[in-house]
């Protein structure tokens, strides 16, 4: 029964990749917005029920598999060494991911990972979306704050704004970057430095950042 299970389960994850890798070629071939989920499903030799059993909408088909990363940065609070601060934690787990060349971090250039991403910057639907998610991630992160330091939700939500933008502002240099044409292990080291910069300046406080010259 155990082995019937795991070939049933097995079975299911290659449809589910299946149905993936289709509505990505067509909607890379055709534009999102120009594909049916019927299209999709014929494509796949599937039902149109059996994508949305695996899929809830057709954002989901491109966007699901990047918003498992939305939790990422509470991960790293929650997860964060006894004596490390929250900013620590997440400086830490980016610059793990860029070594890793993780596509959730903007430096992963993948052919197809970058003509996905190059989908979702050309559809206002997927950007929209993607633009929820950061925002999701944030609230996650904002919770996970708190929850260390005695429910402080308002300096927790402060706090959350400032690393979350941190890290949209990596991510999206990172992408113009593979996106213009430069490969990821060319961009790795100052990909690296800008990460530490960038947290640096959090770690810090803004301070006098953009003092206006006197006159």
């Amino acid at each position: 029964m155990a082995e019937e299970m795991g070939l049933r389960e097995r079975k299911k994850l290659q449809t589910g990749r299946r149905v993936l890798r289709t509505a990505v070629e067509l909607f890379l071939e055709r534009g999102f917005e120009k594909v049916s989920v019927q299209e999709i499903a014929d494509a796949a030799d599937v039902s149109k029920m059996t994508v949305f059993n695996y899929y809830g909408s057709k954002e989901d088909l491109v966007l699901k598999p990047l918003e498992h990363h939305a939790a990422d940065a509470a991960r790293a609070v929650r997860e964060r060494a006894p004596g490390e601060s929250a900013v620590a934690a997440l400086r830490r787990q980016f610059v793990e991911m860029l070594d890793a060349r993780d596509p959730s971090v903007g430096l992963c250039d993948a052919k197809e990972v970058l003509r996905i991403r190059q989908l979702i910057v050309d559809t206002p639907a997927l950007l929209l979306r993607a633009h929820a998610s950061v925002r999701h991630g944030e609230e996650l992160l904002a919770e996970a704050l708190a929850e260390g330091t005695d429910g402080d939700r308002l300096t927790a939500r402060v706090a959350a704004g400032q690393l979350t933008g941190v890290r949209s502002a990596l991510i999206a240099e990172n992408h113009r970057r593979l996106l213009a044409g430069e490969a990821a292990d060319a961009v790795y080291p100052d990909a690296v430095a800008a990460a530490h910069r960038a947290f640096d300046l959090v770690e810090r406080g803004l301070g006098d950042y953009a003092t206006r010259p006197a006159q």
